[in-house]
């Protein structure tokens, strides 16, 4: 089968990780894949591989799209994108587009191209989400499903990362039919338990880590003001993996006088997942989340995992797989756990070993593929039928 992909390579975020996971996958299953990303005009074409972790393959296309800016949450095309988009399509003639939706306005236009060259269009659905909207981040959020369900409503599929998503999608007048459950999955064989030397090289007994952006929704002020109350001793670490647009302004007051070690944005994967095979526990404190490759990634490494109930972080730690934080109270309910997740050995490897059982259960990458080869079958055998509308 052919797949003309559309997502990120660049800036990392989520949506980048989800796009390179899984048309590495495809590719690995035997699938050609054609690539399609932006470019910031004045830069050359991407025809190299795409970097760290992506498949260089024979049978896989990188088509660069030009773009006037993009960053991890939007993307703004350049106004031939549209045209250009069209003609490759036209030209590779994939039997299924699959876009992983990058918040742009080129998510409004591909359905008429594609019911104009007779491809069925699937969407993956990103936008992070709390179903209770109890933030401004929260609410402001919400606009995003408001504003893109009209427009799901023109592609085949959407497939989103939990039922609850799909409720809200559904409450806004996208059929039920056309949103498809199929929740982020992580490669657990790359991502288990394993050997690190990393509290041997930090001095550290034990070592709590948090990995994202640092940025307001992330609500990382939050974690630091809890871990800084809490005196954890000098003994302890919190490792923050990650950047963004409040990193020089919580770094000077946060330091490693208190315990806090800030290692920046850390490319290469090898390094994430000795970190995270080092660690004890993992905490994200965000005031809102889709479904976190960050947490799935952490869990399947055997740490003991903290979230917050937003997104689909509850439902991945439901029923004892982790402990739920309220968003509203991160800061009070962290000063009174931290001790004890410092001092309760037992109780947070016992954690971290339900966290693993969970991904192993739900969430695993081959799994999630799975269900996207039966989806992209369906869709393929009913374009072979009839012609979209």
């Amino acid at each position: 089968m052919h797949i003309a992909w559309i997502g990120k390579k660049t800036p990392f975020c989520g949506n980048v990780t989800y796009s390179r996971e899984m048309t590495n996958g495809l590719l690995d299953r035997g699938h050609q894949v054609s690539f399609f990303h932006f470019t910031n005009e004045g830069q050359p074409p991407a025809l190299d591989p795409g970097g760290e972790g992506w498949r260089a393959e024979l049978d896989r296309r990188d088509v660069s799209l030009p773009c006037l800016y993009k960053s991890q949450i939007y993307t703004i095309p350049a106004p031939n994108a549209k045209r250009l988009l069209t003609q490759a399509l036209k030209e590779l003639q994939p039997d299924l587009v699959h876009a992983s939706l990058t918040i742009s306005p080129i998510d409004f236009v591909l359905p008429e191209i594609c019911a104009e060259l007779n491809q069925p269009l699937v969407a993956t659905f990103h936008p992070a989400f709390d179903r209770r909207r109890r933030n401004i981040a929260s609410r402001t959020q919400y606009l995003a499903y408001q504003l893109y369900a009209p427009c799901l409503a023109n592609y085949h599929r959407t497939i989103v990362f939990s039922e609850t998503q799909r409720e809200i999608l559904v409450k806004l007048g996208v059929s039920p039919q056309q949103v498809v459950v199929i929740p982020n999955g992580v490669d657990v064989d790359k991502y288990a338990p394993g050997p690190s030397t990393l509290k041997q090289r930090l001095g550290l007994e034990r070592i709590f880590v948090y990995q994202g952006r640092v940025s307001p929704e992330k609500n990382l002020e939050a974690l630091l003001k809890a871990w800084k109350h809490a005196q954890m001793g000098e003994k302890c670490g919190l490792l923050i993996v990650g950047d963004g647009p409040l990193l020089n302004t919580l770094k000077p007051f946060y330091t490693l006088q208190h315990g806090i070690h800030w290692l920046g944005y850390i490319a290469d994967e090898q390094q994430r997942i000795e970190i995270l095979r080092g660690a004890d526990v993992f905490i994200l404190p965000s005031l809102i989340e889709g479904l976190s490759l960050s947490l799935l990634e952490a869990m399947a490494c055997g740490l003991a995992a903290v979230a917050t109930d937003v997104g689909a972080d509850g439902e991945v730690l439901a029923d004892g797989a982790g402990i739920l934080l309220d968003p509203t109270r991160v800061t009070a309910e962290l000063q009174t756990l931290l001790p004890l997740l410092r001092d309760q050995r037992e109780f947070t490897q016992l954690l971290g070993m339900k966290a693993r059982q969970r991904v192993l259960e739900r969430y695993t990458l081959s799994h999630n593929i799975n269900q996207v080869e039966q989806l992209y079958r369906e869709l393929c055998q009913g374009s072979r039928q009839h012609r979209w509308v």
